[in-house]
């Protein structure tokens, strides 16, 4: 998705998605979308109001911007989606019927260390940011040390 281009047109008034660009076929298929679609909810918005819809042309800037969100918000969901696969698979499945020694029953915290549940932690290591390329894994690292300061 970064790799999309967008052309201003009308004087800079307007905007489309560069239809040239070798990069937006693979998006298109990835995405699932037409590429009129993609330029449609990237170049332009909707305005309603007493019940009668506008819809408008945006900046480049602007396009750019949406453009950006759409970029944060996939990698977010992709990354939210592995996490929660991996964490699925690792977890350790309990059998039920089964009484602790003593004979009483067991409370244990959700997520302690002898819950049966394994997890994923991320690591943060220096000198990740110094590749000529950040990978993907630059961009897991980055998104957890964004959640976690939001918390």
């Amino acid at each position: 998705l970064s790799n999309l281009t967008i052309n201003a047109t009308q004087g800079g008034e307007e905007c489309e998605i560069d239809a040239e660009n070798e990069h937006l076929e693979p998006i298109l298929q990835l995405l699932g979308i037409t590429k009129e679609n993609l330029n449609q909810a990237i170049c332009y918005f909707k305005i309603e109001a007493r019940g009668q819809s506008y819809t408008r042309a945006v900046q480049k800037d602007k396009a750019e911007k949406g453009l950006e969100a759409l970029i944060k918000a996939t990698y977010s969901a992709m990354f939210d989606f592995i996490v929660k696969t991996i964490n699925s698979s690792i977890t350790v499945k309990k059998t039920t019927g089964s009484k602790p020694e003593g004979g009483g029953t067991s409370r244990r915290k959700k997520g302690s260390a002898d819950s049966g549940s394994a997890f994923i932690g991320v690591l943060d290591i220096f000198g990740f940011e110094s590749f000529k390329t950040n990978s993907f894994e630059q961009l897991c690292i980055n998104y957890c040390n964004e959640a976690l300061q939001q918390q």
